[in-house]
């Protein structure tokens, strides 16, 4: 019997052998050494726990000598030991036993080598898998990439959204634009992307107060296509939508473009990782940014306080959504309320008093001022466009300060401070911007408090990789100080430095942006400079012909948009006397100033000029504006 285990116990190191070659093949093949020798040594110690129970239990000194030796003597060995002197009854029959348990363990144990082995092959195998695969991908040309996307390959292979872009715009509107038109004027393959929270592609603002609201097209608000004063027709979108790239394949397109990213919000900026949040969530990394996020219309106290009912009678007048309800509501009320007596308050004015007149529809036009425009033109041409706004279909209420709002029935009332009331069934605010400098906190950068807007140098730079343009700039003007400005021309001409700057121009700000306005087409007015009506003016009249109104300059120019123009002309050599010097007149009362030129003053030196029906002599003002001393 002590043969026979003897035999048994050398069949056991034979079967461990041939499992510890076996085991020694696949560590070669993946190469895990470490795991297969700890899987090897829990087998083998899981065994000879299984042999214990068939040895006597040794007393005494014996018990902890053979603890001594479990500990130090080899594992074979101590097997080989105790079956020999195991001493257990029993035969033949009971050493067969014994070595089926052997075996059976020892196979389990190669059997969990095994399997250990196979799933750390096929986790490897799949690892080396994934790299290759991805490998390829980095490798993968432009040209690969887009023809996958096209049918060639697997479908939407791009991301919705680039995760990097060279150039990023924030804001939708026209400074956005003319950067982007700017950017790949200089750089032909520039990649440019601008992310706005309009849901429409870049548009022009000026038309939704003047033009549209004169045209003939019943399906207007949906066509947006309006005639000029000069009789052509354009559509109020800068370029159609085949003009720009689509979003996601901006980072493969051949020679760049630019993508519109419409309805998005950036709510967060990170100026030192280059890094935009939107507010979906989504990252995206740039190389140049800018800033070009406009204004939001400014809401009167009293509105806010009055609650939900008549808030919901109320257009802040901003967008293309905001021009198409107002038309629309035009068509079903019976009076509506202009608050404002600037721009954009005396422009819908007029455009719903002539539609007053025709359907009549009540236009009521409030506003704290003396005059329409007072704060811009001097107070006897003020008192005169007011009354050329009445002639319109206007009724005109100045030195009107709105006290409280409420709902009477089934309309508004109106109550003012002087004790006056007005009923009205919808009202229209008109009394400014605020400028949108929600990522200031998040991008640290600097609020003017003065002006309001993003503070910037005269290269328009608020950080060296970030730019500001358009309403939201508040920037350094070499020649007048630092300003902010909120109208078309100065977007248009911000947008384009800032994308030459963004390029490496590195130019400042030398440009006098313009302004216009119209009231209809036959009385308008252009201005540069600073024109305020609390500066001392020197206004020169003479009688207008029916050549002095907006729409022969129109006709005469080819566009609509002035400023398109106008921006992009030389000033002629103007000769001035040096010893020019206008004698100030006081304008009689009830004159017609049929045309005429306002020169505003600040310490004797002309710093703004109002072309009062007079066009297309911009460029002449621009230089009196800046270099004439009276």
């Amino acid at each position: 019997m002590g043969g026979e285990n003897g035999r048994a116990g050398g069949a056991c190191a034979v079967l461990s052998a041939g499992s510890g070659r076996r085991g020694r093949e696949r560590r070669e093949e993946t190469g895990d050494m470490f795991r297969c020798r700890v899987a090897a040594a829990a087998a083998a110690g899981g065994l000879a726990r299984a042999l214990r129970p068939l040895s006597p239990a040794p007393r005494g000194r014996a018990a902890a000598g053979n603890l001594l030796q479990r500990w130090n003597v080899p594992i074979k060995l101590q097997m080989s030991r105790q079956v020999a002197s195991s001493g257990v009854p029993g035969g033949k029959g009971d050493s067969s036993g014994f070595v089926l348990i052997v075996g059976l363990s020892t196979l389990g144990a190669g059997a969990y080598v095994y399997r250990t082995l196979k799933e750390n092959k096929e986790r490897f195998t799949s690892r080396v898998t994934t790299i290759t695969t991805r490998s390829q991908e980095k490798e993968l040309s432009p040209s690969d990439t887009d023809a996958a996307s096209q049918g060639t390959g697997a479908p939407g292979a791009h991301p919705e959204v680039p995760s990097h872009v060279p150039f990023l715009l924030i804001g939708g509107g026209t400074a956005a634009f003319a950067a982007a038109r700017s950017i790949r004027a200089r750089d032909p393959g520039a990649r440019v992307l601008i992310v706005s929270e309009d849901p429409t592609l870049p548009y022009m603002r000026p038309p939704l107060s003047k033009e549209l609201w004169f045209s003939d097209d019943p399906n207007v608000t949906e066509t947006l296509r309006f005639k000029q004063w000069n009789g052509k027709e354009r559509s109020i979108y800068f370029q159609p939508p085949s003009f720009y790239v689509p979003v996601r394949d901006l980072p493969f397109v051949e020679n760049g473009g630019v993508a519109v990213l419409c309805g998005k919000k950036v709510v967060h900026m990170d100026v030192r990782g280059n890094i935009v949040k939107l507010s979906d969530g989504t990252q995206i990394s740039y190389d140049k940014c800018l800033i070009a996020t406009g204004g939001s219309p400014r809401n009167l106290p009293a509105i806010e306080r009055a609650g939900k009912d008549v808030q919901q009678r109320l257009t802040l007048f901003r967008k293309i959504e905001d021009f198409k309800s107002l038309e629309k509501i035009s068509r079903e009320v019976k009076s509506i309320t202009i608050i404002g007596g600037g721009f954009l308050g005396s422009e819908l004015a007029c455009a719903l008093g002539r539609r007053a007149r025709t359907r009549g529809l009540e236009v009521i036009q409030l506003f704290p001022e003396n005059g329409n425009m007072g704060k811009v033109l001097p107070e006897y041409l003020s008192n005169w466009t007011t009354e050329k706004v009445r002639r319109e279909g206007v009724n005109v209420m100045p030195n009107a300060v709105v006290k409280s709002v409420s709902v009477c029935g089934n309309r508004l009332m109106i109550k003012l401070k002087d004790g006056r009331k007005v009923e009205t069934d919808h009202i229209v605010a008109a009394v400014g911007l605020e400028p949108n400098v929600e990522l200031a906190k998040s991008a640290g950068l600097e609020v003017d408090s003065d002006f309001g807007g993003f503070r910037v140098n005269a290269e328009l730079q608020a950080r060296s990789n970030i730019w500001v343009a358009g309403d939201a700039a508040c920037f350094y003007d070499i020649k007048l100080g630092r300003r902010r400005v909120e109208h078309h021309d100065h977007a248009v001409v911000s947008g384009r430095l800032a994308g030459e700057n963004m390029t490496g121009a590195a130019k400042p700000y030398w440009h006098q942006s313009m302004f216009w306005s119209d009231l209809g087409p036959n009385v308008g007015y252009e201005a540069i400079g600073l024109v305020d009506s609390s500066l001392p003016t020197v206004g020169v009249f003479a009688k207008a012909t029916a050549k002095d109104t907006p729409k022969s300059a129109t006709e005469q120019s080819g566009t609509g948009i002035r400023s398109e123009s106008e921006t992009e002309a030389e000033a002629s050599e103007v000769h001035i006397s040096p010893s020019f010097s206008p004698t100030p007149q006081v304008p009689k009362q009830g004159e017609d100033y049929g045309k005429g030129v306002i020169f505003y003053l600040r310490d004797k030196v002309v710093v703004g000029i109002v072309l009062w029906n007079i066009f297309n002599r911009m460029p002449i003002a621009r230089k009196v504006s800046t270099g004439l001393v009276c």
